[in-house]
């Protein structure tokens, strides 16, 4: 939810997908294959289930309330929430809760299951959950923002919590309902603001499946814990005694600890996956031909509307005719990633999009399109260079930038570059520090930027509160980068918001405007749907989610803010391979 950090999470669920090809972090990732932990002594490699590809440097914090970078696992293993959410299915499932239902216009009451306990032996009662939404009352607390509209958590009985609202808010509050971590009252009331955001909170007390074990440079450990609650509650139990996850320090290292058995899971963007999936090498990935990944996040082209010439339509328009999608899908990432729908909305929302909408107003690569929009509008070739000049006569140069060392986006932004150029607008990919991106992103210096920050989750609401979000403040950190100004379009996003999740075709009719509003005016381009990265081997542990008939349909991954979609009940159903 902040834009700090997201470079620890390049390749993971935290924030940009892109994977850095070079050493990242100080991590000693070569040692990884080894099946001894660190300072943590030897784990027997047939109960040990080896991951990588979210932590680009070592283990720094153990607090949940840092989604963007603590360690892997912090947030599912240890800390859960009160439900989780099936993304494939679209379903919530009861988790720490027993129940929850609105029962009043402004008011949700919540049941709380009974017997669970934290992993010292202290129960878990309402009191953990309100003082956990409490401290979001703190400013730094990223759900802060939930106290504009959040009146009050009060506790009717130890497993009873009434939430007052002053706005129905039921689209973020069902996504609070799966992402919040909670955290126990008894060791944490008292840390000061400073302490509850940036504390370490080493050796963490959660409810969850897993305790901390140890960490080292290249790895966390974490070991599996007796008296998981969902075991005797659910039936549930994660097989692996121990998960070691090791800290990347790039793509070939990876690669070849996957080749050696000596990773059982990689979350990695790995270029050429594709042949080793179609080879003898043991490695599977969720289907067996493209795009082999789950979508996961959309790759938005952002243009900055608050300059010329991005601030006409017209020439956004232009731009997005411009782009060889194809070219990116097949050429960069080899068919591991899908080309997005004009609406930008993931192949999950595929229920939201207004077919008649984009059938009309949708677009697709078609250069002669380009040209004549160009053409249209007055921009045209002046002095016989190719390229062309504003209506004014003006000459038009624009940067788009992306990450250094982000390889499949930089490659992505040349195809960008030579497609534009190609109707005659010059575009020059260019590849700033991740920070000095960010920078000048989020105070609106720059031309074209492409961003992905927005994961999948349980509500299109929040890629329209993305795309949408009004006022544009000095700096805009999460939402809206191009600063495009549509009272009609965030108008509507508050609407969505306040529509139950369950109603459908309420949400749809809004959707539907939101998505005329957007393909009419091209405040942000959609590219492409990055792939929830994850390559398995069997050799250890088998029973893999994939699309093949009777396997799991869980996330495969340990990607931040994932493991609380499916990632954690994928542990429940892998079973050790014969020999392993």
């Amino acid at each position: 939810m902040l834009a700090a950090g997201l470079l620890s999470a390049a390749c993971s669920g935290g924030g940009g997908s892109s994977t850095p090809t070079g050493p990242a972090g100080g991590a000693a990732g070569g040692g990884a294959a080894a099946p001894a932990g660190g300072s943590g002594g030897a784990f027997p490699r047939n109960e040990t289930l080896y991951t990588s590809g979210t932590q680009w440097g070592p283990p720094a914090n153990w607090n949940p309330l840092r989604e963007w970078d603590f360690a892997t696992g912090t947030k599912g293993l240890v800390y859960e929430t009160l439900f989780m959410y099936d993304p494939n299915t679209d379903k919530f499932s009861p988790w720490l809760a027993e129940s929850g239902d609105w029962t009043g216009d402004l008011e949700y009451t919540l049941k709380l299951r009974k017997g669970i306990t934290w992993s010292d032996g202290k129960p878990f009662t309402a009191d953990d959950v309100i003082f956990t939404f409490e401290l979001g009352k703190m400013e730094t607390v990223p759900y802060h923002p939930l106290w504009d509209w959040m009146k009050s958590a009060e506790k009717v009985d130890d497993y009873t919590v009434k939430f007052t609202f002053t706005t129905a808010n039921h689209q973020e509050w069902a996504n609070h309902l799966y992402s919040r971590a909670i955290v126990p009252k008894h060791l944490w009331e008292g840390r000061s603001e400073d302490e509850v955001m940036n504390g370490v909170n080493e050796k963490p007390v959660g409810t969850g499946p897993y305790a901390y074990q140890s960490h080292d440079q290249d790895r966390m450990v974490w070991v599996k814990r007796d008296g998981w609650w969902a075991t005797k509650a659910l039936g549930k139990d994660v097989k692996p005694k121990y998960i070691v996850d090791i800290v990347n320090s790039s793509n070939e290292v990876a690669m070849g600890l996957l080749l050696q058995k000596g990773l059982d899971l990689s979350t990695n963007f790995l270029p050429g996956i594709a042949n080793l999936v179609k080879g003898s090498f043991g490695i599977e990935t969720y289907y067996d031909q493209p795009p082999y990944m789950l979508s996961a996040n959309t790759a938005w082209l952002w243009l900055n509307t608050t300059k010329k010439p991005m601030d006409d339509k017209e020439f956004r328009k232009a731009v997005a005719y411009s782009i060889d999608t194809k070219k990116i899908v097949e050429g960069v990432y080899g068919n591991l990633v899908k080309a997005s729908d004009p609406t930008g909305l993931l192949p999950q929302w595929d229920k939201y999009v207004d077919k008649n909408v984009t059938s009309t107003l949708g677009f697709s690569y078609n250069p002669d399109k380009a040209k004549q929009l160009l053409a249209d509008a007055g921009y045209k070739d002046r002095n016989g260079d190719g390229l062309v000049e504003s209506p004014s006569g003006g000459k038009i140069s624009l940067k788009l930038i992306v990450p250094a060392g982000w390889t499949d986006w930089m490659e992505a932004a040349r195809v960008i570059s030579s497609s534009a150029k190609a109707v005659g607008i010059d575009i020059q990919a260019d590849f700033p520090d991740y920070n000095a991106l960010v920078d000048v992103r989020n105070s609106g210096k720059y031309d074209m930027v492409i961003n992905n920050d927005k994961q999948l989750a349980n509500t299109p609401w929040l890629y329209y509160d993305y795309l949408f979000r009004l006022p544009v403040q000095k700096l805009q950190t999460t939402t809206n980068f191009g600063r495009y100004e549509n009272k009609r379009a965030w108008e509507l996003t508050q609407q969505l918001d306040q529509v139950k999740p369950e109603d459908v075709e309420g949400m749809k009719k809004i959707t539907s405007q939101l998505q005329k509003i957007q393909l009419e005016d091209m405040p942000v381009i959609p590219l492409w749907y990055n792939g929830l990265w994850s390559q398995t081997t069997n050799s250890v542990w088998k029973n893999w989610p994939s699309s093949a008939p009777n396997t799991p349909k869980y996330p495969p991954t340990v990607w931040r803010n994932w493991l609380e979609m499916g990632g954690t009940l994928m542990l429940t159903e892998l079973q050790p391979a014969s020999g392993g």
